[in-house]
C-alpha cells in the first residue's frame, strides 16, 4: 500500500486556497467567517501560509485588509518577496469574482488540510508500530490522543479576541443573575460544596481523599448520581476497586430509599420493591457510564476516557480510585508513577476539556484527625497537579444495626483544603449509613 501512494503530492487545492484569500481581499468583514475554522498551517503553499498570517495581523490591529495594507504588512515583516511578490497579490483577486462563497472556499483549503493531517498521523503510527522497543498499547495511546487532537482543532477556532469572548462572558453573568441557582461548572448535588466551587470546572482535576471505610466511594457515587440521574449530564464512573453490579445496587439502594443490607439479603417488603422498580428506572434512562476493569492501565483509562467523551459527550469522569491505576512504567519507584499518573489525568482533563475527579487514600497516620494537604499518600505530586483538593472527615461508627447507628445520619467534614480558583474552608453534610449516600445537610 505504501508503494503505492509514493511519489503522491499530498492533497490540496491551490485554487480553493487562492480564491479565499481573494474573497477576503475583496470583502474585509468575510474573515469574521474565516478565523472560525482556519489557520495559517492549514494552507498547503507557504506563500499563502504567509499571507494569510499577515491578513490575520491586520485584523489583531483593527486595520482592514485591502491590497495596499496587505503589501505594505508583508514588506515591514520582510516577507512580500516570499509571499510572492506584489504581482501575485494583486492576482489573487482575479482569481474570484465574488466573496460571496467564502465559507465554501474555505471549507476545502480545511478539507485538504484535514486529509494531510491524517496523513502524517499516519506515518508516524506506521514508523511506532514497526519500533518494537514500543508497546502496541502505547502505540494505540498514541495514535488516539493525536486523532482527538486534530478532531478537538477542527472544532475551535485558531484565537479569540475580548471581543469574541467578552459578550458570551456579559451573558453568562446576566444569566446567573437572573436564575441564582445556576452554577459555571458541573453540580454535585451538595449545596453548599457548590456555592464554594460553583461547580465542578472544565479542564480541572479534583481530588477527593479520605482514609479507608471513611466514604470516598459513597461520596463519588452521590455525586455522579445526582449529576446522571438527577441532572441528565452524561457521567462516567471508572470503578477499579468494586464490581458493576455493587455499583448499581448501591445506586438502587440510594435512589429507592431502601436500607443496603436488605438489598444483600433480599429482606424486603411489597412496599420495597415498587421503590425499588421506580428507582431502577430513573437509573436505567440516565446517562451513566460505568467501567468496571481492576487492574486498569493509565493508558486504557485515557482511551476509554476519550471514546466515551467522543461517542457519549461524558461531561465528568469520576475515578474510584487513584492509586489502584496501573503505570505503564512499572520498573520506577511507586511514588514516581503516581506523579506520572496524577500528571496524566491532570492533562486528561485539560485535553477533554471536562472536570475530572480522582479517589485517593491519605496516609495511615492521618487517622482520627482532620487530614491535610500532605497526609495525601505516596506523592507530594498529587498535591501539586490538583485544582482541588477535599477531604472526607468523620469520626467512625459502628455500621452494626444492633448498634442502633445504621439508623442515624452522621454528621461529617468534608474539607475543601485546595481550591486553585475559589475559597478553601469546610462543608458540613450528611452520611446516610442505611444506603451508603450522602446528602446537603442544609436539604435533608
Amino acid at each position: 500500500m505504501s508503494s503505492t501512494l509514493k511519489g503522491k503530492v499530498p492533497p490540496h487545492n491551490l485554487e480553493a486556497e487562492q480564491a479565499t484569500l481573494g474573497a477576503l481581499l475583496l470583502d474585509p468583514e468575510a474573515i469574521g467567517v474565516v478565523i472560525r475554522f482556519l489557520r495559517p498551517d492549514n494552507f498547503y503553499s507557504l506563500q499563502n501560509q504567509k499571507i494569510f498570517s499577515c491578513i490575520l495581523s491586520l485584523f489583531n490591529k483593527g486595520q482592514r485588509c485591502d491590497l495596499i495594507t496587505l503589501t505594505e504588512e508583508l514588506r515591514q515583516n520582510d516577507l512580500l518577496q516570499a509571499a510572492g511578490g506584489p504581482s501575485y497579490i494583486a492576482a489573487l483577486t482575479d482569481t474570484v469574482p465574488t466573496s460571496a462563497n467564502v465559507e465554501y472556499y474555505a471549507r476545502m483549503v480545511m478539507e485538504n488540510s484535514v486529509r494531510r493531517a491524517l496523513l502524517t498521523i499516519s506515518h508516524k503510527v506506521i514508523a511506532e508500530a514497526h519500533n518494537e522497543a514500543t508497546e502496541s498499547r502505547a502505540v494505540l495511546e498514541e495514535a488516539q490522543k493525536l486523532l482527538f487532537e486534530l478532531t478537538d482543532t477542527n472544532q475551535s477556532a485558531t484565537f479569540k479576541t475580548p471581543k469574541d469572548i467578552i459578550p458570551r462572558a456579559i451573558q453568562a453573568i446576566e444569566n446567573l443573575y437572573h436564575t441564582r441557582d445556576s452554577f459555571t461548572g458541573v453540580p454535585s448535588g451538595l449545596i453548599e460544596l457548590d456555592q464554594m466551587t460553583s461547580g465542578f470546572q472544565r479542564s480541572e482535576l479534583i481530588i477527593i481523599g479520605a482514609r479507608p471505610s471513611v466514604g470516598k466511594t459513597a461520596l463519588a457515587l452521590s455525586m455522579a448520581a445526582h449529576t446522571a440521574i438527577q441532572e441528565k449530564i452524561p457521567t462516567a464512573f471508572f470503578s477499579l476497586e468494586m464490581s458493576d453490579m455493587q455499583l448499581i445496587n448501591r445506586l438502587i439502594s440510594s435512589e429507592a430509599k431502601v436500607p443496603a443490607d436488605k438489598l444483600r439479603t433480599g429482606l424486603l417488603k411489597m412496599s420495597d420493591f415498587q421503590n425499588i422498580q421506580d428507582a431502577a428506572g430513573h437509573i436505567y434512562d440516565s446517562p451513566l457510564y460505568i467501567v468496571d476493569l481492576p487492574n486498569m492501565k493509565l493508558l486504557d483509562l485515557r482511551a476509554m476516557a476519550r471514546r466515551l467523551c467522543l461517542q457519549h459527550n461524558v461531561q465528568i469522569i469520576f475515578i474510584d480510585y487513584l492509586t489502584l491505576i496501573s503505570s505503564e512504567n512499572t520498573f520506577i519507584p511507586r511514588h514516581e508513577q503516581i506523579a506520572e499518573i496524577s500528571r496524566s489525568l491532570k492533562s486528561l482533563a485539560r485535553e477533554l476539556n471536562i472536570p475530572v475527579v480522582a479517589l485517593s487514600q491519605v496516609r495511615r497516620d492521618a487517622e482520627g484527625k482532620k487530614p491535610m494537604l500532605a497526609d495525601l499518600r505516596e506523592s507530594g505530586s498529587i498535591e501539586q497537579d490538583a485544582d482541588v483538593v477535599m477531604f472526607l472527615h468523620r469520626e467512625r461508627v459502628s455500621s452494626n444495626p444492633r448498634d442502633g447507628n445504621a439508623e442515624q445520619a452522621i454528621d461529617t467534614e468534608l474539607i475543601v483544603a485546595k481550591q486553585r480558583n475559589g475559597p478553601i474552608g469546610d462543608v458540613e453534610i450528611l452520611f446516610l449509613p442505611r444506603y451508603t449516600k450522602f446528602v446537603s445537610k442544609s436539604r435533608d
